[in-house]
């Protein structure tokens, strides 16, 4: 992204300013300037200490910048690789072109190379809160009949902000309590930055019916905000229980249903997943895992789970269907995008979740509110 900005600074400067008589060329200018320095201002918040060091500054302030800084720097990359592949298609005119056509070729050149900033714009207006109900049949082996057909409603990465007001978590609520689940979870991830408005999204949360409660495990953003106990205690007030390397034992007829929830695993060369995790399992039942993460899934199996709940990657966000592949930034960080995953007759289903981080687009990744079935492997 960093890179990006360099580029179009040496093609403004170099040529383009040019083109343009000199009052659009300072106006231009100053624009840039003033994105270069949105565009800084969004890079140092990515870096979780000064994003907490700026916890001072209005939030809508924080939230905006960042957005813009991100939706800019985002977006340039495509837009100047497609730039790019013009100038190298047209840098020679072929004899046979008409200077009609090759007009032509430039401006249907020029459209493409803006195509990314539209698309950034439809993903901000209409998909961000276009949510999605996804059913999901999640097999279970030696699942006791009583189980069967059992339905667990998710909701994950809800990061209200000024990106997702609390009144568009309420809709999601109302769409899950629709559904008329067994058992709701939330995976993690309530806001954003210090500053979002926890309180009202605990209360909304609130809200939430299912016949056995709400549980749910936490997520990277509430270890960013330094908010982890006081969320918990929060939630307790309302009859939510978030698990912190703890397991809470359901039952449905003859049928037993271990839950068990882990704070956020962060990384397994920084700390060794899981750890202790296998004291919650109970022999006999169905063990099911909450973790914000899924990349714990395999450690999971290991530990003897027979199933991984979990969020965080959003699904890539933005994500582009291509050669029956999804190509996402999501796919370098881990192999547990979205859907459902099996390992050794475990199952493992990553939600695409609510909200959005960084940039407030979606696109290609709709917002989901999930509902899953419990049925033998």
């Amino acid at each position: 992204m960093a890179a990006a900005q360099i580029l179009i600074a040496r093609l403004f400067f170099s040529r383009w300013q040019k083109l343009f008589p000199p009052g659009i060329a300072r106006a231009i200018r100053l624009v840039l300037y003033v994105l270069w320095a949105v565009v800084a201002f969004s890079i140092v918040l990515r870096f979780h200490p000064a994003a907490y060091a700026l916890r001072w500054t209005p939030v809508l302030l924080r939230s905006t910048l960042s957005a813009i800084g991100n939706v800019w720097g985002a977006a340039a990359v495509p837009s100047l690789a497609i730039y790019y592949l013009l100038r190298f298609f047209t840098r020679r005119p072929a004899a046979e072109h008409s200077p009609g056509r090759r007009k032509l070729i430039r401006t249907a050149g020029t459209a493409a190379a803006l195509a990314p900033f539209a698309a950034a714009g439809f993903g901000l207006v209409l998909e961000r809160t276009d949510f999605h109900i996804k059913e999901i049949d999640l097999p279970i082996p030696g699942l006791h009949p009583d189980l069967e057909g059992l339905r667990i409603g998710q909701l994950s990465d809800l990061h209200v902000s000024p990106w997702l007001s609390v009144a568009d978590l309420g809709r999601a609520v109302d769409m899950l309590n629709e559904l008329k689940p067994h058992l709701t979870l939330v995976t993690g991830d309530l806001i954003t930055q210090v500053g979002d408005p926890l309180d009202e999204t605990i209360r909304e949360l609130s809200r939430l019916r299912a016949d056995a409660g709400i549980l749910g495990c936490l997520g990277n953003h509430e270890w960013y905000t330094r908010c982890q106990d006081y969320a918990t205690a929060q939630a307790a007030r309302y009859g939510m229980a978030f698990l912190r390397t703890q397991a809470r034992l359901l039952q449905w007829g003859k049928g037993t249903l271990n839950v068990a929830g882990v704070d956020f695993q962060r990384s397994e060369r920084i700390r060794p997943y899981l750890l202790g995790a296998e004291k919650l399992v109970v022999p006999g039942v169905t063990n099911l895992l909450l973790s914000h993460h899924p990349d714990v899934f395999p450690t999971a199996v290991r530990k003897g789970y027979d199933g991984v709940i979990s969020g965080h990657t959003h699904g890539g966000q933005v994500t582009i269907a291509a050669f029956n592949q999804t190509l996402n930034i999501a796919r370098l960080a881990t192999p547990y995008v979205a859907g459902l995953y099996r390992l050794d007759g475990r199952s493992c289903y990553v939600t695409a979740g609510l909200g959005t981080i960084a940039i407030p687009v979606r696109i290609g990744a709709p917002p989901e509110i999930t509902l899953l079935r419990l049925t033998k492997a």
